[in-house]
């Protein structure tokens, strides 16, 4: 699936994106904000298997985690996410994760926007977000998307996280 914004296109990261996608995950500016136990990637090995894992995501297509790349340049900026929480309680996440090259541009905001719709569109009530305390820009986003806040939350990802949802209109 591919999709486009006034500046992005969302598509499935490909084969051909490990370079950015280890320079992306292979930050520790970007993964110390990523799961449980942040860690880099260390690899194009790594690098390679991420992406396969991104990929797998979509096999339901509703759901997926896919490559932002900037229409004006064609380089990937990030990576937005439409997926079910791992709970299996049925809650459904947007998420985004931004090279430092693209941040402060309003990409996060305007890919995950483009991913909440459809998520709207292919049905779903209610889209959540997850943020680790203190990721401030991450935060400023779900107030951009216009996302009511629920508190804090250890019930995904196995440590405290601002927990947000935001309903279908």
């Amino acid at each position: 699936m591919v999709w486009r914004t006034e500046r992005l296109v969302l598509r499935m990261w490909e084969p051909g994106d490990v370079a950015r996608a280890l320079d992306l995950y292979g930050r520790r500016e970007v993964a110390r904000w990523l799961g449980a136990a942040p860690r880099v990637l260390e690899g194009e090995a790594e690098a390679v298997a991420l992406i396969e894992r991104f990929r797998g995501r979509s096999a339901d297509p509703r759901f997926g985690v896919w490559a932002v790349e900037r229409r004006d340049t064609g380089v990937v900026a990030g990576s937005v996410l439409l997926v079910p929480l791992p709970d299996g309680g049925g809650e459904v996440e947007v998420g985004w994760h931004f090279h430092p090259d693209s941040w402060g541009r309003g990409f996060a905001t305007e890919a995950a926007r483009a991913a909440v719709a459809k998520g709207f569109a292919d049905g779903l009530a209610e889209v959540r977000a997850v943020v680790r305390p203190g990721n401030d820009p991450s935060l400023a986003v779900c107030r951009r998307l216009g996302m009511e806040p629920l508190g804090r939350t250890d019930r995904w990802y196995g440590t405290e996280l601002e927990e947000f949802v935001l309903r279908a209109p």
